[in-house]
């Protein structure tokens, strides 16, 4: 039965529009067209970016009751439609069906958060008489928006990280265009719709849907732009930060992540752990495990045991409920992630498991004895392929998994509180997770990384914060009050 193909259109202003270009989306599983979406013009992203100006002045003092409910309205619908929007993750990204139904739940959190985090934008008071001569000074701070907010999204979590623009966004009471990934514009724009349900008001939200390339540095450059949150790769990342001049930028811009397995663990809960990190989601995950330390004690059968649970998942159809692993999101993904595989076996490294591409899909592959020469040992894979050495003690799997450019979260498996808190002290990353893989995260907690993983904090309420500006106010009084 041939799909019938949807002709979409994109938000501008609160207004449904086509273009007088289109695009196709496709599914990666079988190349098929799913839809066809607008190509915006330049003139497009600028009548979104001069909407949301102005929409914004209109709403500076938009009340934050009204915020609340139309983010809660927004989240209830996305329930309601919890399966189409399920279905439409699947199809047009990577992502089973049963991956995609656990990102709607995430995304529906997410809303609900910000919906709450609107509730708890306070300032402080201030004790101005602890400076001598400001005795007869009272006064406070508070958070005001920034304005417009442009947000730029990649493809593999093509609802959630969207959601995490927008909620925070109109949380903070800002105004917020969205420039998704043109290989997955679909969620964005049910995202889009259920806030229009939710009655949004008109010029808030904006998704332009188009090429980056054409669109992408009006929105980055932009005088009534106040901030870029941008998700995505590291070179797409060192070009915004050159474009966009004296304004906010918050980049998560990915990682090569580590974790540590220490001999008095619990191995078969950090193998179960770590194969879920490794290959949920194809691989295509900022903090999937990349590389994994495990002590040499229990490293053969650390290993064993990785293989025979590796070898257990399904590659497959994504809308299959029994699938593991679905598509990488295109061919030319696919072929990178061979390459680098084949480079590394031609240099020395041992294929345990996998290594195997037909057309999108790559299956889950193991590489051990990789050399630290070869580029899948120091960038981000991005595939379902993980490394797996051997160490001596804690004090090598921390200096080796901190030998690469990225830091964005790490995991340590470890019983020992002490040698726990030594890789806390020491791995030069954003985050930690004891006793889980680098995989594990939820919605509310701060999230970003150092060195080339990026600038600033996600999570709701670092991203709020980060959407809004602190204002001083002080009083001095005429006379000394009795």
């Amino acid at each position: 039965m041939k799909l019938q193909v949807k002709h979409e259109k994109m938000l501008l202003a609160g207004q449904w529009i086509e273009s007088d270009r289109s695009f196709e989306v496709y599914n990666p599983q079988n190349n098929q067209v799913i839809a066809r979406v607008p190509k915006a013009s330049e003139s497009e992203m600028l009548l979104a970016i001069d909407k949301a100006h102005k929409a914004y002045q209109t709403m500076h003092a938009w009340p934050t009751h009204d915020r609340i409910r139309v983010l809660n309205k927004a989240a209830a619908y996305m329930e309601e439609h919890k399966e189409r929007f399920a279905e439409t993750i699947a199809l047009e990204g990577s992502k089973t069906i049963n991956e995609a139904r656990g990102e709607v739940t995430r995304s529906i959190q997410t809303i609900r958060i910000s919906a709450e985090e609107a509730r708890r934008i306070n300032g402080q008071t201030i004790n101005f008489d602890q400076s001598e001569g400001s005795e007869n000074r009272v006064g406070y701070s508070y958070r005001f928006p920034i304005g417009v907010v442009g947000a730029i999204t990649p493809f593999n979590d093509p609802l959630n990280l969207v959601a995490h623009k927008v909620g925070p966004a109109i949380a903070a009471g800002n105004a917020v265009v969205v420039k998704p990934a043109s290989v997955t514009p679909l969620s964005a724009l049910l995202l889009a719709e259920a806030f229009m349900k939710a009655g949004l008001p008109a010029g808030i939200l904006s998704v332009i849907t188009g090429s980056g390339r054409e669109i992408g540095e009006t929105l980055i450059t932009h005088p009534y732009v106040k901030m870029i949150s941008f998700t995505g790769g590291v070179d797409a990342g060192e070009r915004i930060a050159h474009q966009a001049g004296i304004k906010k930028v918050n980049m998560e811009l990915g990682s090569n992540s580590p974790v540590i397995v220490l001999s008095d663990a619990d191995f078969h809960d950090a193998v179960k752990s770590c194969v879920s990190g490794a290959f949920s989601a194809v691989g295509q995950n900022c903090i999937g495990v990349q590389r994994i330390y495990v002590e040499k004690d229990i490293y053969a059968s650390f290993l064993e045991e990785f293989k025979a649970r590796t070898k257990e998942l399904r590659v497959g159809d994504k809308l299959d409920e029994l699938t593991d692993m679905g598509p990488l999101i295109n061919e030319k993904e696919a072929k990178r992630v061979e390459e680098w595989v084949d480079e590394a076996v031609q240099s020395g490294a041992t294929l345990q498991a996998g290594g195997v591409r037909k057309g999108t899909f790559y299956d889950p592959t193991i590489l051990t004895d990789v050399p630290n020469s070869c580029k899948i040992a120091n960038e981000e894979i991005f595939g379902p392929v993980v490394l797996i050495y051997q160490v001596e003690n804690v004090n090598e799997a921390v200096e080796r998994a901190n030998d690469v450019d990225y830091g964005l979260q790490a995991g340590v498996f470890t019983s020992d509180i002490n040698k726990a808190y030594y890789t806390i002290q020491n791995l030069h990353v954003g985050g930690v997770m004891v006793n889980d893989s680098s995989d594990y995260r939820i919605d509310a907690m701060p999230f970003g990384g150092v060195k080339n993983s990026g600038l600033g904090r996600e999570g709701v309420r670092s991203a709020v914060e980060a959407m809004t500006e602190e204002k001083v106010v002080s009083f001095r009084l005429q006379q000394q009050l009795l």
